[in-house]
């Protein structure tokens, strides 16, 4: 039965791994989507997540994120199934993170 892994990408690329395989690897490109804003990559502008839903009220916000996180995930990182999305509360600047769980499919041998 394959586990589940939480992603919180509160400093997500703070170690980057190259050369990382199997999980590593697979937990490393959930971490680069989730922390790459959706425009910034020149060879691929749909690579990551938007953030245009900034001005929105918070369960827009959520439902939005959520709807393209997973969108996202399943385009760059196939490997994987999103299980479930959580968000951090809100600070006193209104920042708020996704905390992503991630399985990996059936099919990939690690």
């Amino acid at each position: 039965m394959p586990t589940q892994h939480e992603i919180d990408i509160t400093g997500a690329l703070d170690k980057i791994i190259i050369g990382a395989t199997g999980l590593e690897q697979i937990v490393q490109n959930v971490k680069t989507i989730l922390a790459t804003v959706r425009g910034s990559v020149p060879l691929d502008r749909n690579f990551g997540v938007a953030c245009t839903y900034v001005d929105d009220a918070v369960p827009a916000v959520k439902a939005k994120l959520a709807a393209d996180i997973v969108q996202s995930i399943n385009t760059y990182e196939p490997r994987v199934e999103v299980t479930n999305i959580d968000f951090s509360e809100a600070d006193a600047n209104g920042k708020m993170e996704p905390v992503v769980r991630i399985k990996i499919k059936d099919s990939v041998s690690l």
